[in-house]
């Protein structure tokens, strides 16, 4: 039986990853006892990072879709932060019956949080 995922994402710095995560998004860090991994998590999830120091943000197509059961509060509180909303993803219902927003970390990995309406 399946329980979960984990995604692993690829960083260029650790550090950068790590400050953007837990500083600006709110998440907390475990079992980071390796300097080429990071893991996150916040509420019910978890985000993996490897590093990958020769990574081309504009070559990367990392992307993370995340669930949640207040996308207008997440929303509104990453707006709060200042935290940039990816130009082409702003909070819209979409056509498949999700309602959306978008945006990019630092290694330009594509999270997008969704609500079913």
């Amino acid at each position: 039986m399946l329980l979960e995922i984990n995604p692993k994402l690829p960083m260029r710095d650790k550090q950068v990853t790590a400050d953007y995560y837990i500083n600006k998004l709110g998440f907390q860090t475990f079992g980071n006892e390796f300097e080429d991994y990071l893991m996150v998590y916040k509420d019910q999830i978890q985000i993996h990072f490897f590093k990958f120091t020769d990574l081309d943000p504009k070559e990367n197509y990392g992307q993370v879709y995340i669930r949640t059961d207040d996308i207008d509060a997440v929303y509104q509180t990453l707006l709060d932060n200042h935290i940039a909303i990816h130009p082409n993803g702003h909070l819209a219902v979409k056509p498949w019956g999700q309602k959306e927003f978008s945006l990019l970390d630092p290694d330009n990995n594509l999270l997008t949080f969704g609500q079913q309406i």
